[in-house]
């Protein structure tokens, strides 16, 4: 039998996902590739070249024949800290450009509908890369998302947390990425292995803390206060009602149930 092969991101806010697969009971039973850009693994989940992907909920808009793995995510209830929108300190309501971090098109989609739904108005759009010195060097507004807006410390910055701007205007919790598969069934428990990965949070925190200038206590609360890895029914709605406001706004031309495995 072929050893099933997964994709996720590297980033710290999917170790808890992942743990297992890399050191627990399911180290062996899988080939796990990891790459930074949530969107590479949804490129390889496109070519049919994994089993399964951790990827941006809006790729079971744009992948056909996608089921999601039910229940196990990475969102928040309210406060999620590594998807940020950062000024040079003025407020989202003065912003006239965006730079917009791509390797999310959930967050960057997210912060189209801020701006429209919530804001009333719309600043002008510019790809770039995740480097948030260069990009606000092009514009007065940056999309950072995983640890790159993790690790924002500089006190001129000013970051605004997209789950808490969304929960602040909704009263919903947010789902950003999910599992999801193109196979007919998924033999891989993931909510287990996600168990596995909870339980193992200062060893996960061990293996960041040396990466990430934010401190163990705050890396900890991050992962297990600020990161949901669960769905509830805040977050299910929020996802519900993300998907209608991505049609609403033209984000996509159309967008279909969830299909779920």
């Amino acid at each position: 039998m072929q050893t099933p092969r997964i994709s996720a991101s590297s980033y710290s806010n999917t170790a808890p996902l992942i743990w297992s697969f890399l050191y627990g009971s399911n180290h062996g039973k899988v080939e796990l590739i990891l790459d930074n850009a949530p969107a590479r693994s949804a490129e390889l989940l496109d070519q049919n070249r994994v089993d399964a992907a951790l990827v941006p909920v809006i790729v079971s808009q744009l992948i056909d024949g996608v089921k999601l793995i039910p229940n196990v995510c990475v969102g928040a209830r309210q406060k999620v800290r590594s998807v940020c929108l950062v000024t040079k300190g003025v407020d989202l309501e003065s912003v006239k450009t965006v730079s917009l971090d791509t390797s999310s098109r959930t967050s960057v989609f997210l912060t189209k509908i801020i701006f429209r739904e919530f804001l009333g108005f719309e600043p002008e759009w510019r790809d770039a890369e995740p480097n948030i010195e260069a990009m606000l060097s092009e514009s007065d507004c940056a999309l950072l998302i995983g640890d790159p807006a993790l690790s924002i410390a500089d006190s001129d910055l000013r970051p605004f947390d997209l789950a808490e701007v969304w929960h602040r205007h909704t009263g919903l919790g947010f789902v950003f990425a999910m599992w999801m598969t193109r196979r007919e069934k998924s033999d891989i428990d993931f909510a287990a292995a996600r168990d596995e990965g909870l339980e193992h949070i200062d060893e996960i925190v061990s293996n960041y803390i040396t990466e990430l200038p934010v401190g163990r206590d705050n890396l900890v609360e991050y992962l297990s206060e600020n990161v949901s890895y669960s769905i509830d029914d805040s977050m299910q709605k929020g996802m519900e009602l993300y998907f209608e406001l991505v049609k609403k706004n033209g984000l996509l031309s159309d967008t279909r149930p969830l299909v779920y495995v």
